[in-house]
Formats: C-alpha cells, structure tokens, sequence
C-alpha cells in the first residue's frame, strides 16, 4: 500500500502529460484516517468517470456495534450513511474544472426506499466502512490536468469523508432514529404473519405522492384512518404501541368510486415490501414480502411455462402445459404472470382491475351460459381465486370499480371513500344475494408444473465482449437483447434494475446448467448474495456499476423475460 504522498508526488510528475497517464494512479493510498483506492481510471475525459472508494477501520469509523448487529440495521446504517455522502459529494461536485466530466463526483443516490446497496457496506465482525463512488478525473482536451485532481483528492473530498463518514462529526441522534426506525419496521414484518396479516397500514400515514413522477408524499393530503373493524395494534421496541388497519389472510376487495384512492392504497401496498425513510408518510406501511403485483401484459414473452390452471385446450391446439410464445395477449400474460408468481413462493397477489385483462379476471354468469365453458379456453381468474388461498396459501387483494362478481368469493370488502376505508363487508354480501353467483370447474386443476431447467447461457460464452446496459428503471440489455420491466411494477430503483441484469447474467453464465429448475437457480444466486454479498455478481475486480439488492421475485421476473432463455 502506497501512502497518500506517493499519490502527490505521482500526480506533479504526470501533469500535463496524456490522459492514459492517469492509469498509473491505480492503487490504494493511506490517507491516515482513511484509504482511498482508484480502482478503475476512464480511458479520456468524456468517458464513464473513474471508480473510487473509501475505506474506514471500524475502530476509525467509530459507529456503535449495536447499530450494526443485524442485517437489517446493516442496511439502514449504509442506507443513510450514503445518504449524507451523497449530500456532502454534491456540494464539490464539479468545483474542479476541465473538459467532459472533469471535476464530478457521484455517488448512489437513494430514493424513498431503504435498500442494501454496493454504495456503501459495513462489515459486521468488525465494522469497517467502504464506499464506492465516481469521479470525473480533470484534463484540459485530452491531457491531464493534475493540479485539479490534487484538488478534488486532497482538498475538496477529505472534509467531505469526515463530515460523513464517522460518528463523531455526523448528527448522531438523527442516526439513532434510523435505527431505531428501523427496528419498529422489521417488529411489524416478523409479526405480521403470526397475526394473520399480509399488511398493515399505519393510522395517520401519507399515501398519496406529490405526482406520477415524485415519490415525494403529497402536503395537505388527507391521511390514513383505519375502519374500527380492522383496527390492529403492535407494540414496537421504540415507537411504542401502533394503531393502524390490519388486512387479514384471504380475499380482500378494495371499491370505491374513481379518485378516491383505491389505486393509491394499492400502489402503498406494493412498495409495502421494502422499508421507508422517515418523513415519507409510508414508513409503517407493511406488506408481505413476497407480495407481487399481477397485471396484464401485452407482447411479453413467456418461455415453457405451464398456464393450463388459466387456459387449455386452444383451437389450434397448442400446448399449455409448456407455453411458449413471443408475443402474449392480455389474457395470456396475465395467466403466465400468476403462475411465474406462484413459482416464486409468493404468498400474496396484488392486482387492479385497471390493469387487468376482463377475459382473464371474469366472465360474468350470463356470458358463461351464451359461451359454454368447453367452448371457452380461459378459465377467468374468479374461478380460481378461492382455490388459491385455499390450497396453496396465497392470498389476494383486489381493486375493483366496476365489477362486482368478487364481491361473493371475497373474504372482506373494504370502501375507499375520499381517501377513508369503510367496512362495507356485510352489506357488500347482503346485496350480493340478489345476483348469481358465477359456476366454478367442478374439477381441481393439477398443481402447475415449475419443472422449468434452461441450459447455460454459451451463445454468450462464445462472445468476446458481453455488455450490460441499464435502461433506467424499465428495462437493461445484454448485447443486442433487452429484457422489459416496465410492467415489473415493484422495482424501485434503477440500481435494482442494474442488479436484475449482472444477476440473469451471471445465473446464465455459472448456474444454469440443464438440470436445475428456474427456481432452483433462484435460490442459489439470492444464497450467493447473502454469503458473499451483492458485489459478487460483478465478474471484475472493481465495481462497475454501483448495484441494488432485488428480491427474488423480481430476480425471476427478469429471468422469465429474457428472450434467450
């Protein structure tokens, strides 16, 4: 290791020079209190900027082993941590002057949610830090501008690591309530299925957002009160006792006219799976963590997939016990987005009737006595709707406006009126007895088969360069083949997107072997990340790409996506 005055003088002897001169800085330095390693230097001004990171000796660092002990406040800590980096890098970002991207500093910059994160890591046995972050080496065209990077080395970003990065300079009560907030949040998520929930809702949280393009909680919204009926309590080791509504196992309906916040609710619900920072309005919003959100999905493809729970014997006679198709319809994505999540584990579907196909989610009683049921492939979702809690465990929650056949197989129906849930159940059900309810398949569907086993990815071996590309949130490429997640409505950050890719390439390249099913690869890529870390799906030396933690979920809605699987 190289002392930060060997990185001084390297950097006077190489002023002025090329700007390939700026590789012989690569190393790691000792800056005293902390090391400083370039890991990665851009090839010219105008490139990816280069990679950095920090690292801090615990005994340095100074944060309370208490703060670290689990996993979960693991998380939280670096959470925040990268949060006031970030704040403090955005203040001498560009401060350094040059061509292209001369004098940036970046670094992951974190939304609403309370992800795990390559940005910043702790190690719990001892608890030294490290930081990945970029920066924009300067030049002036395309030769080194060395005074400049002294600058931003020596200069601007040491006050910035200090101010940040150990306990004693930062604000230490605000970093007690992050985790002591995130202590309360993982109390709900441990005792919510023993209580026989799939989510809660806190009393006085802020569901609305500032806009379809802010996560930000709307001001002067009205906020969330709970109906008497389902009003539940937890006692938290800090917040104390929580009040809030308590949606039970089952068959839950959410109605309520256009605009009075069913989709709102709903939209809480699916972003329920992860932790919330304070101030969101959200933070004791807690669902299931295996919850999916179930759409409709026009075009996607679907590779060997068993949908004949939803639909079977087609008049062309295709089979679909192993459905594959490039391009799916409504009804068809929708029936393989259920069954995909079935694969999962998942043991709660979240679904809008906005964003639902009509054929899959219902055919009304007089439609099924004009069309006979063997003259109808689809067998709508209605009619396996009990037989999915039932028999596999897996509850549902439904937004409804206009359709009221759920009402009857429906366990509890909750009004959205201005934003206020009301019990209507028992009304709901009274005024259900005036109308047919539809037939049901006098017969169980076998068990899908996830019998699914895809060989490794050597079309991508053979290929000399493989590149990764993020499409913002949406989507990410490998070489020329893009896997769409717009419709993958629970990601949300791009950095998970980033992730989904390094890990469908990485299970392609070493887990996928012929022989072990979708699940099962699944499985043993999330057991490679909690042993080694996210970074591990990165094949390189340096972090290319600050990453994200993705549930599984997600991890195989991006597999199941993928056109060469």
């Amino acid at each position: 290791m190289k002392s930060s005055s060997n990185l001084k003088s390297l950097l006077k002897n190489i002023d002025r020079k090329g700007y390939p001169a700026y590789k012989n800085t690569q190393g790691t330095y000792d800056f005293g209190t902390y090391f400083l390693s370039i890991d990665h230097v851009q090839g010219d001004p105008f490139a990816s900027p280069s990679k950095l990171s920090i690292h801090v000796k615990g005994r340095s660092a100074g944060f309370p082993a208490s703060f670290y002990d689990t996993k979960y406040k693991q998380v939280a800590l670096c959470d925040h941590l990268t949060r006031l980096f970030y704040q403090t890098l955005s203040k001498i970002s560009f401060r350094a002057k040059g061509s292209g991207k001369s004098g940036l500093f970046s670094v992951s910059k974190c939304g609403q949610q309370v992800l795990e994160r390559t940005a910043c890591t702790i190690n719990p046995s001892n608890g030294d830090i490290s930081v990945h972050f970029e920066a924009g080496f300067p030049a002036n065209g395309r030769t080194v501008n060395a005074r400049e990077l002294d600058k931003m080395l020596f200069r601007l970003l040491p006050d910035c690591i200090s101010s940040s990065l150990f306990y004693k300079n930062i604000d230490q009560k605000m970093l007690e309530e992050v985790i002591h907030l995130s202590e309360d949040q993982h109390t709900i998520r441990t005792e919510l299925s023993s209580m026989g929930l799939v989510a809660f809702i806190a009393d006085g949280s802020v569901l609305p957002r500032e806009s379809g393009i802010s996560q930000k909680p709307l001001r002067n919204c009205v906020k969330f009160q709970s109906p008497d009926t389902y009003r539940v309590s937890f006692e938290l080791p800090h917040h104390g006792t929580i009040t809030g509504m308590g949606i039970p196992k089952g068959i839950t309906l959410i109605v309520g006219g256009g605009y009075h916040g069913k989709s709102t609710l709903l939209k809480a619900l699916e972003l329920g799976v992860y932790d919330h920072v304070k101030g969101d309005g959200r933070e004791f919003v807690i669902t299931d963590p295996t919850a999916m959100k179930i759409r409709a999905e026009d075009g996607r493809s679907i590779t060997n997939t068993d949908i004949s729970m939803f639909i079977n014997n087609l008049p062309n006679g295709k089979n679909t016990v192993s459905f594959d198709t490039e391009d799916a319809s409504g009804s068809t994505s929708q029936a393989a987005n259920v069954v995909e999540a079935m694969e999962t584990d998942s043991s709660l579907f979240l679904i809008d009737e906005d964003t639902s196909a009509t054929n899959f989610m219902i055919r009304d009683e007089l439609m099924q006595r004009v069309v006979l049921r063997d003259q109808e492939p689809i067998t709508p979702f209605i009619e396996r709707i009990r037989e999915l809690y039932e028999r596999y465990g897996i509850s549902s929650i439904i937004v409804a406006g206009s359709c009221g056949s759920y009402f009857h197989p429906a366990d509890h129906i909750i009004q959205m009126d201005q934003y206020i849930p009301k019990d209507i159940t028992t009304a709901a059900k009274d005024a259900a007895k005036d109308f047919p309810m539809v037939s049901l398949p006098e017969k169980k569907h076998p068990d899908p088969c996830f019998d699914r086993c895809f060989n490794a990815g050597n079309h991508l071996k053979k290929e000399r360069k493989i590149k990764m590309k993020t499409l913002g949130k949406d989507a990410f490429s490998i070489n020329k083949d893009t896997v769409d997640l717009r419709y993958v409505e629970q990601i949300a950050d791009t950095e998970q997107t980033t992730a989904l890719g390094y890990a469908l390439l990485y299970a392609k390249l070493h887990l996928m072997d012929g022989k072990k099913d979708l699940c099962a690869v699944a499985d043993e890529l999330m057991q490679m990340i909690e042993t080694k870390g996210l970074s591990a799906l990165l094949d390189s030396k340096y972090v290319k790409s600050n990453l994200a933690m993705p549930r599984k979920q997600e991890v195989m809605a991006a597999m199941n996506r993928y056109r060469n699987l």
